[in-house]
């Protein structure tokens, strides 16, 4: 069958246990993402892990990707924290500038090798079918260590998300929260970068929790959701790509093409909220017109 044959190969079957690793992990920071409108961090972060990435490569091939896209990601974390928590800066504009000055470094850097486009290349967009184990036992330990440790801290983040000044008035610390999140939306970048690319990981992050939010308004139902649906979409861009490249002849991109199915099944998932929301309407209008006579 169309949708279990292509994992028959061991470099298919690593590609999708990645990305159903990664649909967990961004599907579970994803909402919290949401709830804190954080998506312009979320953005930040993807570029600003790109000099990490080229200084771990130059300095030790592939294996330095994952360690020099932590130590980034986990500075920019730090630095996006400090500099928000003093208020001379607004978010926005501290944003603006590690995003710009970080990512410059990184195409500086590269601007001084020769014959790295190939490479700057998948930086950017990734390549999931090289995948290695090596790789997905990085992804798992990140994901176990994120999702732990947002369980453990889900009550005073909740707080923190729906009434910032009354998590503050109760004496949660409010900038150590801040720092967790920041942290952990890095290290699913840094999870993802060899997957699908340092530009690509926003919509694993952002879409999942989006299509999750327009089914349901009940946190206990968004979370698994949401993983679910970064999961599927990452099996069936995988099917789609590997049918249309082996059975077509059609080249697509894998990391593309599961960003592509993400996007579809958002467009389902709101599609379903209008007609449930539609269906609610005309029960609410059927029940007053006989409750009236």
């Amino acid at each position: 069958m169309i949708f279990f044959e292509p994992f028959q190969m061991p470099f298919m079957a690593r590609a999708l246990v990645e990305l159903v690793l990664l649909g967990a992990l961004a599907g579970t920071v994803g909402v919290l993402v949401l709830l804190r409108r954080l998506a312009f961090v979320s953005d930040t972060l993807t570029h600003t892990v790109f000099p990490g990435v080229v200084i771990g490569h130059l300095m030790a091939g592939n294996g330095g990707i994952f360690w020099g896209a932590l130590a980034a990601g986990v500075v920019t974390a730090v630095l996006l924290t400090l500099l928000t928590q003093r208020r001379r800066v607004s978010e926005d504009a501290a944003l603006a500038m590690l995003l710009t000055t970080l990512f410059a470094v990184g195409v500086v850097i590269v601007s001084r090798q020769t014959g790295f486009t190939a490479d700057l290349t998948a930086f950017l967009f990734g390549r999931v079918l090289t995948v290695t184990e090596a790789q997905l036992a990085q992804t798992a330990v990140v994901t176990v260590v994120v999702v732990a440790l947002l369980a453990v801290l889900r009550r005073p983040l909740l707080l923190r998300a729906f009434d910032p000044e009354g998590a503050q008035a109760a004496g949660v610390r409010v900038g150590l929260l801040d720092l967790v999140v920041n942290v952990a939306v890095a290290l699913v970048v840094v999870a993802a970068v060899k997957a699908v690319g340092t530009v690509l990981v926003i919509a694993l992050l952002i879409v999942p929790a989006a299509a999750a939010r327009s089914l349901s308004d009940r946190l206990a139902v968004i979370v698994p959701l949401a993983c679910l649906v970064g999961a599927a979409a990452g099996w069936l861009g995988l099917v789609v790509s590997y049918e249309a490249s082996v059975g077509h002849g059609i080249r697509l991109a894998s990391g593309a093409t599961v960003v592509l199915a993400l996007v579809a099944m958002y467009g389902l998932a709101h599609a379903a909220a209008y007609v449930r929301r539609k269906a609610g309407l005309s029960r609410a209008r059927r029940r007053s017109v006989l409750e009236a006579a």
